[in-house]
């Protein structure tokens, strides 16, 4: 199983912009060879804690919010158009999208528009989203 994975992320990461990190479970299909293949990508391979299912859950709550906020929104061409659309999600989701457990915060720390003023509408994700601001 270890050789087939490290296949699949050769072919997922082709080029050099990979990601920084590769989180991985505690599957023995992530052997060290897996995390060897990953290091070679000069990607850092991460492992969840021991016993700690709720570190999964993160990650699919994140897959979860991309695919209802965008995915469900959108038939995708190509790749390379599915590659775009989502490069521009993560900057939304970090700029623009409020998060409850943030304090209705950005994790960007998107700054406050002023408390008076006309709101204007800035379209985000080719307008399936927008981001609403007062004019200064």
């Amino acid at each position: 199983m270890g050789d087939s994975a490290v296949e699949q992320l050769r072919e997922a990461f082709p080029f050099e912009a990979g990601p920084r990190f590769l989180i991985f479970d505690r599957d023995s299909k992530f052997s060290g060879e897996v995390a060897a293949a990953v290091r070679s990508l000069n990607v850092s391979p991460v492992r969840t804690s021991v016993e700690s299912p709720w570190q999964n859950g993160i990650a699919e709550r994140w897959i979860e919010s991309c695919l209802r906020d965008l995915c469900d929104h959108v038939i995708t061409v190509n790749e390379a158009h599915l590659k775009r659309l989502l490069t521009e999600y993560v900057d939304y989701y970090h700029e623009d999208r409020t998060h409850v457990g943030l304090g209705k915060q950005t994790p960007g720390n998107r700054r406050r528009s002023p408390g008076r003023g006309h709101v204007i509408s800035l379209p985000r994700l080719g307008g399936l989203h927008h981001r609403y601001e007062r004019a200064a």
